[in-house]
């Protein structure tokens, strides 16, 4: 596993739900196709509410119009971070657009667990209300091993909760993968 990600903040408010993060007039498309896969990136955060949309301007876009990925690496979020309907295709849209890992004060639980569970993003807690310190388009370091975010543009670091029983699962890449190094697996 990587021990940082580098990369352009995307910032949100509170309450993203699962909706926002991929309409559900988007989950036809099959996640083991990869010709339709990747549609889940272009449609990543495309039910945001305008005014929401990349704090503060409420204007930019997660994935520019007519694109696949999006520039931004990490996303920070404020509390009850994917909370709504528990489809996984959530982390797997916003992985699939090229997020890395998402910092939020807290996350409703199976979108944590679905980000854990699938491998596809880092879900990182942070008591600080990172929404409100971090501008969409910062540069910053996520420092896994040490568990810190470092906002490159300010230069001010944040300390982050201790990823616990659920890091075994992260460093494999997922749940399917720690249970065929464990031996749970063949």
């Amino acid at each position: 596993m990587q021990t940082a990600i580098t990369g352009k903040a995307y910032v949100l408010g509170d309450d993203i739900d699962t909706d926002q993060i991929i309409p559900a007039e988007f989950l036809s498309y099959d996640p083991t196709d990869p010709q339709e896969r990747k549609y889940f990136g272009m449609y990543a955060m495309s039910g945001v509410p305008a005014g929401q949309i990349g704090l503060p301007d409420g204007n930019t876009r997660f994935v520019e119009e007519g694109k696949f990925t999006s520039e931004y690496a990490i996303v920070i979020g404020g509390k009850n971070f994917g909370c709504g309907s528990s489809r996984e295709h959530a982390p797997l849209a916003m992985a699939e657009a090229g997020a890395q890992a998402v910092v939020a004060e807290f996350y409703a639980r199976i979108f944590f667990r679905n980000c854990v569970n699938g491998g596809y993003l880092l879900p990182c807690e942070c008591d600080n209300r990172l929404s409100e310190e971090i501008r969409t388009g910062d540069e910053c370091t996520l420092d896994i091993e040490a568990g810190t975010l470092v906002n490159q543009t300010t230069g001010k670091t944040y300390q982050l909760k201790p990823l616990g029983d659920v890091k075994p699962i992260i460093d494999a890449g997922g749940v399917f993968d720690y249970a065929r190094t464990a031996g749970m697996l063949k």
